[in-house]
């Protein structure tokens, strides 16, 4: 056989392991166990992190204070220097919409050695403190969530004995780029950290979903969290490896009445977000990067360019194996195409997608290496891998 047979054939025994021993990574039945209510329904902080986001509070604050949790329960809304009157608006809303009590505050700059998310949560964790809450719901600033959202958390976590309860929230899909890249974003991240595997007790894989992220408070005290993850860039997932590393149990899948009402609408957007950290989930090591680069080509562009290039080069070993391996790809990506409620056509369309992601993953290590590194909501740093210089 030809070299582009068997560059097609590695590809599709890829996308068979895949199928088959990367913990079903591709189903979307993962969600969030249901819990008896408890006899007594434990005391709740919820703490989010806000650096200019007036824009999508009015949304996403009411649907905090309106939850109808029968223990008590209080917002901490940190706004982390702000410049479009996050905090006033923040104050208005309560006051106009009622609920929950809130706080607002505010950590000012981050020291030396923090990231300035994990700054923020950390100073909100510190106000909750005064409270003695017995769970912590770190969530972001635009995240909606239904009414019986903070009850179900907290029943799934006291029925199944989780540390942690993290719902990936719902992204928005409704311009052409967040079709074509929400779904695969979620779809590249289940695929790195499969769900089944997360909630398996003594297991290695861990990661969570910063966007709501139920921890029990004695949990966090025991890892020392933030404090022990103060420089991470993608603080979820290292806030569950510290938790799980502590032989905490964690729970993390898909949600179905948590969403994120935040838009993506041009591709720079959404390539802004993934790129601002996608080096960073390599650890920032070339070697990775390189490996990283290499796989994607294998797994997602061999196939269509051996459909391509097989019969121009007279080879139908490669044609045959690289529309098997396509035709394994789309399968698998159909199911979060449902969950997101996307026409199937997008199927096909997951090697230009995930080529744009390739080219993201090359840009954030560009950035890394010109001193720009990674940033939250305009915060630049300009070191990643230096101690408190991400965020």
């Amino acid at each position: 056989m030809s070299a582009l047979a068997w560059t097609a054939f590695g590809s599709l025994v890829a996308w068979l392991w895949l199928l088959l021993g990367q913990g079903f990574f591709w189903r979307t039945d993962v969600r969030l166990p249901p819990g008896r209510e408890p006899r007594r329904w434990p005391s709740v902080a919820v703490v989010v992190p806000a650096r200019d986001e007036a824009a999508v509070l009015p949304t996403s604050l009411p649907s905090l204070l309106a939850q109808d949790y029968p223990g008590p329960a209080e917002v901490f809304l940190v706004d982390d220097g702000s410049t479009d009157g996050t905090g006033e608006l923040a104050r208005e809303l309560a006051d106009r919409h009622g609920g929950l009590p809130l706080t607002v505050g505010s950590p000012g700059e981050p020291p030396a050695g923090w990231t300035g998310k994990l700054w923020a949560v950390r100073h909100g964790i510190g106000l909750a403190r005064a409270r003695g809450p017995e769970y912590l719901l770190l969530t972001d600033a635009d995240i909606a969530h239904a009414p019986d959202s903070l009850r179900r958390l907290v029943a799934a976590a006291d029925t199944g004995g989780f540390d942690v309860v993290s719902q990936m929230a719902r992204l928005r899909v409704e311009s052409l780029w967040e079709r074509l890249v929400v779904p695969a974003f979620v779809y590249f991240f289940a695929q790195l950290y499969p769900f089944r595997r997360i909630g398996r007790k003594g297991g290695r894989t861990a990661a969570a979903a910063g966007g709501c992220v139920l921890l029990r408070a004695s949990t966090a005290e025991r890892a020392r969290i933030p404090d022990a993850i103060r420089h991470a860039v993608i603080d979820d997932v290292a806030l569950a490896r510290a938790v799980k590393g502590g032989g905490g149990h964690i729970w993390l899948g898909l949600a179905e009445r948590v969403d994120s009402v935040r838009p993506y609408p041009r591709l720079h957007d959404l390539w802004r977000m993934v790129s601002r950290s996608a080096y960073a989930q390599l650890r920032h090591n070339p070697l990775l990067l390189l490996g990283t680069v290499a796989g994607l080509v294998l797994v997602y562009l061999v196939p269509p360019a051996a459909v391509v290039l097989g019969p121009v080069t007279g080879s139908a070993p490669a044609a045959l194996a690289g529309g098997l391996a396509w035709l394994v790809m789309a399968g698998t990506y159909l199911p979060m195409l449902r969950y997101y409620r996307q026409p199937v056509w997008l199927a096909p369309l997951l090697p230009f997608t995930a080529f744009l992601y390739l080219l993201m993953t090359v840009d954030s290590a560009v950035q890394h290496y010109r001193g720009r590194g990674a940033a939250w909501k305009g915060r630049t740093y300009s070191r990643p891998d230096a101690v408190g210089d991400e965020g």
